[in-house]
């Protein structure tokens, strides 16, 4: 039954954008909260006590305060840029916790460094001529981008030196997870903000956060 989740978490994810397009924002925050308390609950259902399940399910946790947190701001657009921020700054938190939970097994991981910061300068180079934000939003970006590519470098990397289910599922929800929040900056800071990105990025997220919540089923 713990599966049926998926499909809930699914349909209230779909509502939620429905109430975010008319402007309802209370209600919209709710039905993210509730969307988001799925793939939290099933992560701690298919957790086996390790260390490594525990970040996992802990960086979840982190990932629907901050699902919450994200949509607050217009709620209380007056205090917007200040509840963003916080937000972004849980989200890192929960992607330090899956980084930390993956680096136990990584090999080479000077590679996935080295890597992820040529790989940041390029995305961050090209990210920043579509965007105007403010230089605190900029510096925000490259910490926070810069953590979830490192977190992918060393989750393919764990996968092509040690290929298992685990390792697999938990990369695609990984790569899943930063094209969202590719999506969520170009969408939140460049020209124009359309509906159609906006169903983008959460679609990828949930995606990535349920397989993120999937891959301790194979955790061994």
């Amino acid at each position: 039954m713990m599966y049926a989740l998926i499909p809930v978490c699914l349909c209230l994810m779909v509502l939620f954008l429905m109430k975010e397009s008319k402007k309802e924002y209370v209600p919209a925050v709710i039905l993210k909260g509730l969307a988001s308390a799925c793939f939290v609950i099933l992560g701690f259902l298919l957790s086996n006590g390790s260390k490594t399940a525990q970040l996992i399910t802990t960086g979840l946790l982190l990932g629907a305060i901050a699902d919450v947190l994200l949509n607050l701001r217009l709620v209380f657009p007056e205090k917007g840029q200040p509840i963003f921020l916080i937000g972004i700054l849980v989200f890192l938190s929960g992607h330090i916790l899956y980084l930390v939970a993956v680096l136990q097994g990584a090999a080479h991981w000077w590679i996935c460094v080295i890597a992820a910061v040529i790989l940041t300068a390029l995305l961050m180079t090209w990210i920043f001529r579509q965007i105007t934000a403010k230089k605190a939003f900029k510096i925000f970006g490259v910490v926070y981008i810069g953590a979830i590519v490192l977190l992918n470098c060393v989750a393919i990397g764990n996968l092509i030196v040690s290929p298992s289910a685990f390792n697999a599922v938990f990369a695609a929800g990984a790569i899943l997870f930063l094209l969202s929040d590719i999506v969520l900056i170009l969408n939140t800071f460049g020209k124009e903000t359309k509906q159609s990105l906006r169903v983008t990025n959460i679609s990828l997220y949930y995606a990535g956060q349920i397989l993120i919540a999937l891959s301790l089923m194979f955790l061994k």
